[in-house]
């Protein structure tokens, strides 16, 4: 702050530090505040006064469940998917598997911040889809990052109560799979829709809430999984997982839009990190595409990873 003091000021700051020094009588330390208007101006102020803050250490939480999974069947698909917003008829998913290139279909099976009404998502449809030989990538849409910007699901994670919220969301969406007839073994991806990047505090409760989530999917014998866009969502989940956090979802579904049929994480994921099978790359958006006389609007998905 001394640095802006004009020359006319330094007199007064002289004035102040004389007060300050016969304040102790000569014997006392003077306070850093007056220390800091002593410095002439110009001065570089030392690195130990503008140190930046230390980073909050990662959270870390119990894994009990992780063990129970160990023992659970998986299935992992790798090819070409699509997921739309509401669960497509099963006259277009029979049309869609003779003609289309896709084998996986994105459905989102729970969450209050779903964006479209799921009228044709019953335990029928889940079954006679997968009689078809699709397989599923089921999606939750729940609490979203404190900073995003998202009028129309404006339920946020409290970051005090970030891990408590995780887990609850991951027994509402166990609950709604169990209804659907998606056992044990079947991963539920948690949707976190993109928000501001280069937010610590905001990062930290997205990360907490991801952590409480996936405990609680192991728990009661689910695979965790993760969407977010690369730039946020899985930036921030790839660092706090190098700092050591703990427990992380068993896959990611990073959101790129470069039209490129990739899960090599586009320079954002380690080699080390969510391999082998355990990514997926939504790599186009809102397409409209037809296919056996019928048309969808989908998103489109590169798939390695695990399916229900």
């Amino acid at each position: 702050m001394v640095r802006y003091l004009r020359t006319t000021a330094l007199g007064a700051a002289a004035l102040v530090l004389l007060l300050a020094t016969d304040a102790t009588g000569g014997q006392g330390r003077v306070p850093s505040a007056v220390r800091l208007l002593a410095t002439p101006v110009g001065a570089t102020v030392p690195p130990a006064a503008v140190r930046a803050p230390a980073p909050l250490p990662p959270t870390v939480l119990a894994d009990p469940g992780q063990a129970r999974l160990a023992a659970v069947p998986r299935t992992v698909f790798t090819g070409s998917g699509f997921d739309a917003c509401s669960a497509p008829g099963l006259d277009a998913m029979r049309a869609w598997r003779g003609a289309s290139p896709y084998g996986v279909v994105g459905i989102y099976t729970s969450g209050s911040q779903r964006a479209c009404a799921q009228t044709r998502l019953t335990r029928d449809w889940v079954s006679q889809v997968r009689s078809l030989g699709w397989r599923l990538l089921p999606t939750h849409v729940g609490r979203q990052a404190p900073c995003a910007a998202l009028p129309a699901k404006p339920v946020r994670i409290d970051p005090a109560q970030a891990v408590q919220q995780g887990r609850a969301e991951a027994a509402e969406a166990v609950h709604a799979a169990r209804t659907l007839g998606l056992d044990t073994g079947t991963p539920i991806y948690l949707d976190m829709e993109a928000y501001q990047p280069g937010n610590a505090p905001c990062a930290k409760a997205v990360v907490d809430f991801t952590l409480g989530w996936t405990q609680g999917l192991h728990k009661a014998g689910y695979f965790a999984g993760y969407y977010s866009s690369l730039d946020s969502g899985i930036t921030d989940l790839v660092a706090a997982a190098r700092a050591g956090a703990a427990p992380m979802p068993d896959a990611i579904w990073y959101a790129r839009w470069d039209g490129r049929n990739s899960t090599d994480g586009a320079g954002v994921l380690g080699a080390d990190q969510w391999t082998p099978h355990r990514r997926v790359h939504q790599q186009r958006g809102s397409a409209k595409e037809s296919y056996g006389g019928v048309e969808l609007e989908v998103d489109r998905d590169q798939v390695d990873s695990l399916v229900g």
